[in-house]
């Protein structure tokens, strides 16, 4: 018999009509639109600066460390009259005052990998050091319901499904919703029908959620999009990745979990103009994200994260290098804005980890758990994060 492909045009999945389906379309089961609360994740690669974008200006230590790259105490956006944001961040202010947006300071990995690869996928996986993690975190916190659930319970926007969201429930990698569509040169309908008829229980059941799916966006395809509230996403990779989950939430599709990524904050040489840059791009999807959603956001949370921080002190080439600890932003419903939370372990030469990086004080899956449990509705057990026992970090939310 001739093997024939289905291919899902620019969304990142193939399927094959012999082989191993993937894991996301093992069960079958038809789209359940309807209100949802939903878990956005934002990934920045590349493991950003943490010091320049949450500032500590009321540590003179901070000054001492970055003697060029420190951030002027009259530029910072204060917050709390320690900590200001990067002045290219001054869009997520108005979240700030709103008592929506959460910052959690010294926040990683107690892994000291210093590797991009491993950190990044110590922290999608959710176990530190272990290499061998077969699903994602997310992935997991979406739990195991019996329920019937929508194809497009779980999305990852961009070409390929993101480690955070591989495993045992369905999730779909969409890199444009304009361009989800069945691509061959057979008719959707044909291949429909072929895959229908298959005596193979488990392609057929990949086949019916993959066309589910494709079926689901093909409805959101034939309306204009028109962001809410005056909000204008910027015209870059993360702008475009908010506003499409924008669209899947307000279309009602039964989203749950959201994930995309950010890249370019390896910034070891020239780092203030490339920080500026990604920083007001950064900042503005995330505001106009807040704005377009408006009263939505009190089923929304948005969480951002990045793989390991910078070095405290600046290099010889006006940039930073690898270092440990960083800062995690979150905002939407329920959660406890207008609020640094975490300890500081502050900038001194006996605090700094191995005499050089911020120390880690919360570890980032307490945070994340806090989210999948008080937002999701995951259970709190040791499944979420295998191995690990949450500590509490009960005031991210109200």
């Amino acid at each position: 018999m001739q093997t024939r492909r289905l291919f899902l045009k620019h969304s990142g999945l193939a399927m094959f009509s012999a082989g191993v389906a993937p894991l996301w379309l093992r069960r079958a089961a038809a789209a359940t639109p309807g209100k949802k609360k939903v878990l956005v994740v934002v990934f920045q690669r590349g493991a950003v600066d943490g010091l320049n974008v949450v500032v500590p200006y009321g540590e003179e230590r901070y000054y001492q460390l970055r003697p060029t790259l420190a951030i002027p105490r009259t530029q910072a956006v204060d917050l709390d009259g320690f900590f200001g944001l990067h002045p290219a961040l001054a869009p997520m202010k108005r979240i700030w005052e709103a008592g929506s947006l959460a910052v959690i300071q010294a926040t990683g990995s107690p892994d000291p990998t210093r590797s991009h690869f491993d950190a990044q996928d110590y922290m999608e996986s959710g176990t530190p050091g272990r290499k061998g993690t077969g699903d994602g975190w997310l992935n997991r916190a979406l739990g195991n319901s019996t329920a019937v659930a929508s194809p497009l319970r779980a999305v990852g926007m961009g070409p390929l499904l993101p480690r955070a969201l591989r495993g045992a429930n369905r999730a779909v990698a969409i890199n444009s919703l304009n361009e989800f569509q069945v691509h061959d040169e057979m008719s959707g309908g044909t291949f429909e029908s072929m895959y229908a008829a298959s005596l193979d229980n488990v392609l057929k059941a990949t086949s019916k959620d993959a066309f589910d799916a494709v079926k689901t966006v093909q409805g959101i395809q034939k309306q204009t999009y028109v962001p809410d509230n005056g909000a204008r996403y910027p015209n870059a990779a993360l702008g475009q990745s908010l506003q499409q989950i924008a669209r899947l939430i307000k279309a009602g599709v039964g989203l749950e979990a959201a994930f995309c990524d950010v890249r370019g904050w390896d910034t070891h040489v020239n780092q203030a103009p490339q920080l500026n840059n990604l920083l007001g791009n950064f900042g503005t999807a995330l505001a106009s994200f807040y704005q377009d959603l408006g009263d939505q956001m009190s089923d929304v949370v948005v969480v951002t994260m990045s793989e390991f921080g910078r070095t405290a002190r600046e290099n010889g080439n006006r940039g930073t290098d690898h270092g440990h600890a960083n800062v995690m932003f979150a905002f939407g419903g329920g959660i406890r804005g207008g609020k640094v939370h975490g300890q500081w372990p502050s900038l001194g030469a006996g605090s700094l980890y191995e005499g050089r990086d911020l120390a880690v004080t919360t570890d980032f899956r307490d945070v994340l758990t806090q989210l999948a449990v008080h937002h999701m509705g995951a259970p709190e057990s040791a499944g979420l994060f295998p191995g690990y026992a949450p500590q509490a970090l009960r005031s991210l939310f109200a």
